[in-house]
């Protein structure tokens, strides 16, 4: 082969391979968008408003931030639950704002951002079964939803109770209201929820036990090896923090402004495995 020619395919090469090392971060500035992952059917989170059909919550709003932290614009995509992890490997968005809690086996297949988010796990019970801890429940009848963390949780924490699942929360919760069982576990929003409604319906009253099975915190969830975007989200978290910007998202979806009427007592920063 010519030296000439053994040159240029050389350097074509190296152009190759320099495009297919571009980092994301690159990506996103030179393409002047964001692509965001959020989910689709988890108010007060993600979900589409009932008037304007406009995807809002409180996920959303942090992809705005993070998008306006980048200087670029952003697009918003709806996500199922079990599709946010495969749509950010196959790089169909760019990070996931998207009830991605943490744990050890999802931080195997993605890099986590700081907390911005902390779930915290917790029992519901009826008022009148006197239960205040949960210690209180062991030995008991329990439910929660098939392979969820807060079953797993519970397994560990209180292992003589007898832990009933069901396929989703509504079912849990009918069960709990049938005397099925004795105390239902998700997480805390879901439980308000619940508290909510059995006022409104007049079912019997429940409360929720002020002791957490566990706190799971939540992260941006970006692909593995994304040093300079995961380093650039990072910073925009802490800057929103310092700044009072993620607060004001707080309060609004799940705070002092919300229905929830939660208060924050966490900030950003490493989510400790």
């Amino acid at each position: 082969m010519k030296p000439s020619l053994l040159l240029s395919l050389l350097t074509l090469l190296t152009m190759l391979g320099g495009t297919a090392q571009a980092d994301a971060l690159a990506d996103i500035k030179a393409r002047g968008k964001l692509i965001c992952g959020h989910t689709q059917a988890s108010e007060p989170f993600g979900y589409p408003d009932q008037v304007t059909r406009q995807f809002v919550g409180f996920d959303v709003d942090v992809c705005r931030a993070l998008a306006k932290g980048l200087g670029v614009d952003v697009e918003l995509k709806a996500l199922a639950i079990n599709a946010r992890i495969p749509e950010l490997k196959t790089k169909r968005v760019d990070v996931l704002a998207a009830l991605l809690g943490y744990s050890a086996e999802r931080a195997t297949q993605v890099d986590y951002s700081y907390q911005y988010y902390l779930s915290n796990q917790k029992a519901l019970v009826k008022e009148a079964s006197g239960f205040k801890t949960l210690q209180a429940l062991a030995g008991r009848k329990l439910g929660g939803s098939k392979g969820s963390s807060s079953v797993t949780a519970a397994q560990k924490l209180l292992p003589t109770s007898n832990i009933l699942t069901y396929q989703d929360s509504p079912s849990a919760y009918l069960a709990l209201q049938q005397d099925k069982v004795e105390a239902v576990l998700f997480g805390e929003l879901i439980l308000a929820r619940f508290v909510k409604q059995a006022k409104e319906q007049g079912q019997a009253l429940v409360e929720i036990i002020a002791e957490p099975l566990f706190v799971e915190p939540q992260g941006i969830g970006v692909n593995k090896g994304e040093t300079a975007l995961l380093a650039a989200i990072n910073e925009i978290l802490l800057t929103m923090d310092r700044q009072g910007d993620l607060q004001i998202i707080f309060d609004q979806w799940v705070g002092k402004n919300s229905a929830y009427g939660f208060v924050r007592n966490y900030k950003v920063e490493p989510i400790a495995p």
